[in-house]
């Protein structure tokens, strides 16, 4: 199931929805500003999952309601365009669009420009660390830090995880093999870094990072190996790896009531409100 069970939800003290400029069409926008959000809050700028080809802003309701409560922060969910009609780099220039207007369009949103972050779960990871990649080469704006939640990193299918994990826990290899056909649609993106960030030639000066892994997830040794290459070129990174757990389990914290789930969002939650308390580099 992608979107999160809407029951029993936490409460924020708003949601707005608007479209901000993006390359080519507007791009939708779901804002949450937590109970007592004030002017010149930090940000979390965040890409929903479901394989850059499904999902949407209702996906991840519950996660985010949480963590802007929980940091507490203001969350900017992207309604990015999908696969297969819009294929890479669509979304991601999508996402990257969004996130430069926040920082350029502080006030419209509440925020403290020098305290944003972006981070999402599965494909949405891969579209936060590609638009921290885009953010460092194009020259901003500046981020804190990176959520990365289960994400996919690699365009790889013969890792022990995709050999341990090829069916049975939700997502499969061939599900994976599916999705990346559709969002990249041709072998001349297969290595591209801000499709599969893994293969980048530096990693070096990116923003901090949290990284979620689970055992029985097929992404889960390039979410390992993404983490540990981040920390040898020198970016701060804290790894979190759930041996018992499956593809996408913080996303059941909300309706199943899943303890890990919360687990998981509230170590994202402990990472960013350090980050954006001390958001030096």
């Amino acid at each position: 199931m992608l979107s999160e069970e809407t029951e029993n939800l936490p409460t924020v003290d708003h949601v707005a929805e608007f479209a901000v400029p993006g390359p080519g069409r507007d791009v939708p926008v779901r804002v949450y500003v937590p109970d007592g959000g004030g002017e010149a809050a930090p940000c979390l700028v965040y890409f929903h999952g479901g394989g850059w080809v499904l999902g949407g802003l209702d996906s991840p309701e519950g996660t985010l309601r949480h963590l802007a409560n929980d940091v507490p922060c203001v969350v900017v969910s992207v309604g990015y365009r999908l696969a297969p009609e819009h294929p890479f780099p669509a979304g991601l220039e999508d996402c990257y669009a969004a996130t430069k207007y926040v920082a350029s369009n502080p006030g419209t949103f509440g925020v403290d420009p020098d305290r944003i972050a972006v981070g999402g779960r599965s494909a949405g990871g891969n579209l936060a660390t590609a638009v921290a990649l885009l953010a460092r080469d194009r020259g901003g704006p500046s981020l804190v830090h990176q959520v990365l939640d289960v994400p996919i990193t690699d365009r790889s299918f013969d890792t022990n995880s995709y050999s341990e994990n090829a069916t049975g826990y939700l997502l499969t290899r061939e599900k994976m093999i599916w999705f990346w056909r559709w969002y990249l649609q041709t072998e001349l993106h297969d290595t591209n870094p801000h499709a599969a960030p893994l293969q980048a030639n530096s990693l070096s000066d990116l923003p901090p990072a949290t990284v979620i892994t689970a055992g029985f997830d097929p992404l889960r040794d390039e979410g390992i190996a993404y983490a540990n290459r981040l920390e040898d070129e020198g970016v701060a990174v804290h790894l979190h790896n759930y041996p018992d757990m499956i593809h996408g389990f913080s996303g059941r914290a909300y309706g199943e009531g899943l303890s890990r789930g919360f687990e998981a969002l509230n170590k994202i939650g402990d990472h960013l409100r350090s980050a954006f308390a001390d958001p030096s580099p």
